[in-house]
């Protein structure tokens, strides 16, 4: 059953609340099918993986390939906390996703409308459909309260 971008933005903003709690920035990313159902989600973990590409995205198209058993994840559609970076871009063009729905927008290093719109460039033999803003003061406000908190810490 095919539910509202919100209710899949929810379910990307849970992943965020796990990634804060295990001490990573908040973000996080829900992979959902033609049929509406989730196929992969994951919070960011690049700092407790080692891993500089685990990001929310990526772990989460990860996740969903291998679900489905295929690296095209055709007719998908990803939903991410936050406005994405160059290299999940990239990872979303590979998959072949129809949609990309993301929340707050990432003014220093957001790759979709906000520093660049990389998927508007021509070159690309593939298109994603774009909407942001879905839940944004929620996630903005996920965001903040974390690295408050990281600051606060720090003064201590």
């Amino acid at each position: 059953m095919i539910r509202s971008d919100e209710f899949y933005m929810h379910r990307a903003l849970d992943q965020a609340h796990l990634a804060a709690e295990m001490g990573e920035v908040p973000v996080g990313a829900v992979v959902v099918d033609a049929d509406g159902r989730i196929i992969g989600e994951a919070g960011n973990a690049p700092v407790s993986s080692c891993d500089p590409s685990g990001h929310a995205e990526v772990r989460a198209l990860r996740a969903a390939a291998r679900q489905v058993g295929n690296y095209r994840l055709s007719g998908c559609t990803l939903f991410v906390t936050l406005e994405p970076c160059m290299m999940c871009v990239g990872a979303m063009i590979h998959a072949r996703l129809r949609r990309l729905v993301y929340a707050a927008a990432e003014p220093r290093t957001g790759m979709v409308e906000s520093k660049a719109n990389l998927l508007a460039q021509p070159w690309f033999n593939h298109a994603i459909d774009v909407r942001g803003g879905v839940l944004a003061g929620q996630a903005s406000k996920c965001l903040k309260a974390f690295f408050a908190a990281r600051r606060n810490e720090a003064d201590r």
